[in-house]
């Protein structure tokens, strides 16, 4: 059975295993791999356990069972927000959950498939944060190559330099699984065009910052792993490059894609309300007055 968003508040939740931080957004960005209802509540009970997910964002959701299931978990794991839109037909989705009540739903700016790229306004410590999650398509079949992923990508790219009025005066993380990687990534993948290299490419120019490149500017890390063993930086976030300062940590983590949960590492972003410049002008104040 489908729970529309807005009644999920019906639902008596358990109490959150932990509560949410209100000096800094916590984020978790999960793939969940169009998983079963069994391994949806599983993946739902990791997450409510993880400390840095105050906010969980899951991409490739699948939009029966398995994507009911979760998204029924979620609320009854102390989620006190789960975003949740519904495809027309079926398809994959994006799911937003937080663990404040105070999360509002927006409109999407993605008007290709929007159900693949929610958005949402969170309030954090009295600070606004908006969130646009993404899940970009795969190649698709043979005689349909590429041409989702096109479409969406492109609507995407025109909808990225929008996100400054969707969420006016406040920093903007957009977090997602791309399917697509960096130039000069390690191991170097020919598959990718240069139409996919452009795509990661747009966010930059839209005024956001990579948030693991700001502090891992070197570093080569994965999130995917073909059968080939070789792997792939696919599941990625962004801030608005003015925020880029705020970003505490971001990073990779396995712990699940090793336990079975989904065949995607987890990645998590601590990020700052105020700038590190603010807070020592805060301190440096009362130290002289």
């Amino acid at each position: 059975m489908t729970i529309p968003t807005e009644q999920l508040s019906l639902i008596t939740p358990d109490q959150p295993a932990h509560r949410p931080a209100d000096d800094a957004v916590r984020l978790l960005l999960f793939n969940a791999q169009h998983a079963s209802p069994e391994r949806s509540r599983r993946q739902a009970a990791w997450t409510a356990a993880q400390e840095d997910a105050d906010t969980a964002v899951f991409t490739e959701v699948s939009s029966t069972h398995g994507g009911d299931a979760l998204v029924t978990a979620l609320a009854e794991r102390g989620y006190a927000t789960v975003t949740a839109p519904q495809p027309p037909s079926p398809d994959y989705r994006t799911v937003i959950a937080c663990r404040t009540a105070s999360a509002r739903p927006v409109q999407s700016p993605v008007t290709v498939t929007p159900h693949r790229a929610p958005a949402t306004r969170v309030t954090v410590g009295g600070h606004d944060i908006g969130l646009l999650g993404l899940y970009v398509p795969s190649r698709g079949p043979k005689e349909q190559r590429n041409v989702a992923k096109r479409a969406f990508q492109d609507a995407v790219t025109e909808a990225l330099p929008k996100l400054h009025y969707a969420f006016p005066d406040m920093p903007v993380i957009v977090a997602g699984g791309l399917n697509v990687i960096e130039r000069g990534h390690q191991p170097p993948h020919k598959v990718f065009g240069a139409w996919e290299y452009a795509f990661y490419d747009s966010f930059q120019t839209a005024g956001l910052t990579d948030a693991f490149r700001r502090p891992h500017p070197e570093r080569v890390a994965h999130s995917w792993y073909g059968r080939s063993g070789n792997g792939f930086r696919f599941d990625h976030l962004f801030v608005f490059t003015p925020h880029a300062d705020r970003v505490l940590a971001c990073d990779y983590h396995h712990q699940a894609r090793e336990a079975g949960l989904s065949d995607h590492a987890v990645m998590t972003l601590h990020l700052g309300l105020t700038s590190p410049s603010a807070q020592e002008g805060t301190a440096s104040s009362a130290t002289t007055s």
